[in-house]
């Protein structure tokens, strides 16, 4: 694979973070959205195969026919298993598009081997730092309080890929990195979770026509499992837009803080020219 043109490094204001995120979404649609889709496959099927089974329930119901409550205990295990796997499968799902937004902002190419091999290099400190972030939302109750703590450690993956380093350091890098940049960056990434969602209502637009029209013809339980798999699909191309963002962002920090786009500018300047 080619290598792609490096991002032209520069201080990004919103308009100009937005536009240069579309713009990297756009040149590595099928990269970015491949993956992402082909990782939340699994969880797609579970929540599908979940919505299918509790519509079927519902629609027992609501005939008058006694619920087999029996089936979904039979079916627990498997559903216990499919939650696992899909906890297994987050350093890919947020690491991977991550991993290859950082190598294409460098002008690197990127191929799914190459994905794979520098996600699972890093998979335990990319769990333990997705899972850390979960458990921090149920366990504090002040929510400000862990907004304050995420936004601090945003940049966390993109250190860890960019700069070959652990969890504890990248940690420590984000926080550096975003300090006294705090609010910028928080009402930066608030706009890009609206965006996110505005897509998201679109998508899940037409999404819900189908599902209409298809009730017309199909089993309430199959549409209900559909419709679940569907969202997750969705989810997934929408997705790669924040994660491409916060990687422009944390190019558009070390470029404030560090000078990175002179550094960029020197080294173009120094290259040899090439042979006439």
């Amino acid at each position: 694979m080619n290598a792609p043109a490096p991002l032209r490094l520069r201080p990004l204001e919103v308009g100009d973070l937005l536009d240069e995120t579309f713009r990297m979404y756009r040149r590595n649609f099928v990269l970015f959205a491949g993956i992402s889709v082909i990782v939340s496959i699994p969880s797609s099927a579970l929540l599908g195969y979940g919505y299918s089974l509790f519509g079927n329930i519902l629609q027992q119901s609501t005939t008058g026919v006694a619920p087999n409550f029996g089936v979904l205990a039979s079916t627990l295990p498997a559903l216990a298993v499919g939650v696992l796997v899909n906890i297994a499968l987050i350093p890919l799902f947020y690491g991977a598009v991550i991993f290859a937004a950082c190598e294409a902002a460098q002008g690197r190419p990127v191929s799914a081997g190459g994905i794979v091999s520098a996600v699972m290099r890093r998979y335990f400190p990319l769990l333990g730092y997705f899972l850390l972030i979960g458990l921090m939302a149920f366990a504090f109750c002040l929510i400000p309080l862990w907004v304050w703590i995420w936004v601090g450690w945003l940049l966390v993956v993109p250190v860890m890929f960019v700069e070959d380093v652990g969890l504890i350091q990248a940690m420590g890098r984000s926080w550096r990195l975003v300090e006294g940049r705090w609010w910028r960056t928080f009402l930066m990434v608030f706009l890009l979770f609206i965006v996110q969602y505005v897509a998201r209502l679109a998508l899940n637009a037409f999404i819900a026509l189908a599902q209409y029209l298809l009730l017309i013809v199909a089993p309430s339980a199959l549409v209900l499992g559909i419709a679940g798999a569907t969202q997750v699909i969705i989810d997934s191309l929408v997705n790669p837009v924040l994660q491409i963002a916060i990687v422009l962002v944390y190019f558009d920090l070390r470029v404030r803080r560090e000078g990175l786009d002179l550094f960029q500018l020197a080294q173009r300047v120094t290259s040899p020219l090439p042979s006439l």
